[in-house]
Parts: C-alpha cells; sequence; structure tokens
C-alpha cells in the first residue's frame, strides 16, 4: 500500500522484471559463482568463500530476486539481510570488492543484462560492496 506522495512500483518496470524474472536471476548468479571458479583473476574473491558454494549460491540469488524488486526469498527464509552483519567474519578489503564487482560485472555481460541496467546496477553494487568492507585495504 502506498501513500499519494509516494510513487507506485510497476512490478513490470523492475531490475528484476526487466532481467527476464526469476530463470535470468538464477543464470547470472550461477555464472557469477562458476566465474569466480574458473578464472585466476577472482582468486583472492574465491578462496574467501570457502570449499563449497552451493549454500553461497543459494543465499544469493534469493537476496537478488528480492533486491532487484522480485520475490523476497531471503527476507522469508532468513530475516533482514543484515548484509555487512553477516559479512564481518569475512575479511572484506579494496582487492575482494574490486574481484566481486569486476566478476558480477562479468557475469551480467555475459548473461545479458541490459546494457543501461548493468550501468545501474554496477553503481548500486559498488556502493553496497564498497560499503562491506571491513579492511582499510
Amino acid at each position: 500500500m502506498h501513500t499519494d506522495d509516494e510513487e507506485p512500483v510497476d512490478p513490470l518496470n523492475t531490475p528484476f522484471a526487466r532481467m527476464g524474472g526469476e530463470e535470468r536471476v538464477k543464470a547470472l548468479t550461477e555464472r557469477f559463482y562458476d566465474l569466480m571458479d574458473l578464472e585466476p583473476s577472482y582468486a583472492a574473491l574465491r578462496a574467501a568463500h570457502g570449499p563449497d558454494l552451493t549454500n553461497a549460491r543459494q543465499r544469493l540469488f534469493m537476496f537478488l530476486c528480492g533486491w532487484l524488486g522480485g520475490p523476497n526469498y531471503y527476507i522469508e527464509q532468513h530475516g533482514h539481510p543484515r548484509l555487512r552483519m553477516r559479512h564481518m567474519p569475512f575479511a572484506i578489503g579494496i582487492l575482494e570488492r574490486d574481484q566481486w564487482l569486476a566478476c558480477m560485472d562479468q557475469a551480467m555481460g555475459e548473461t545479458g543484462v541490459p546494457t543501461d541496467l548493468r550501468e545501474r546496477l554496477k553503481n548500486s553494487f559498488f556502493q553496497t560492496a564498497d560499503w562491506m568492507r571491513n579492511q582499510s585495504v
């Protein structure tokens, strides 16, 4: 429900819908973690995730669905994301931030995220990833 001074959200014009819905968010998430496993340039990022990416894949998919304007699977199953708190046990510095952003950008490019949306998401991802840093370098 919205008040008169709020713009109603058009569910057909969310980033989630523009990307192609759940199937495309799943493809993006899978490609992101596949690249992390395959590309040596993401080695520090991969090392921070431990040996099994199954849980990380599922959680990022659920989070991105809701964050992009689709179903709130993450909140339904795990409550508020509390991103910074949940990532505190991991050393996240500039290198990890930059590798995460590069990996996500590559995944968005390879999964066909529309160029204008990709640019918008890159800015949002940067703000969030930079806020997640808990190391000065």
